[in-house]
């Protein structure tokens, strides 16, 4: 019998009051989350921009000075970076 009582139990007691205190919390959580997520994705963005953007500033200066000069900066820069990033 005990059971069966505990099966018609109200499983939300205040209703409404709880579901927005659940939102507020999960609010919270995902503020907090989303900081601590910057703090590590930040500089690993900042870098990967930097990377890319003095990749392709050498690569003009290069291509001033010759077309065969570029051709070899681009095939070892690329097969050196995927290399780089496997390693990672």
């Amino acid at each position: 019998m005990e059971e069966n009582n505990n099966i018609n139990k109200k499983l939300l007691i205040n209703g409404d009051a709880e579901i927005e205190k659940d939102d507020e919390n999960l609010r919270t959580k995902v503020v907090v989350e989303s900081k601590k997520l910057w703090v590590v994705a930040g500089p690993a963005i900042f870098t990967r921009f930097s990377t890319f953007g003095i990749s392709i500033i050498t690569q003009i200066f290069i291509g001033h000075m010759g077309a065969i000069e570029l051709a070899a900066y681009s095939l070892v820069f690329t097969v050196l970076l995927r290399f780089a990033n496997g390693i990672l």
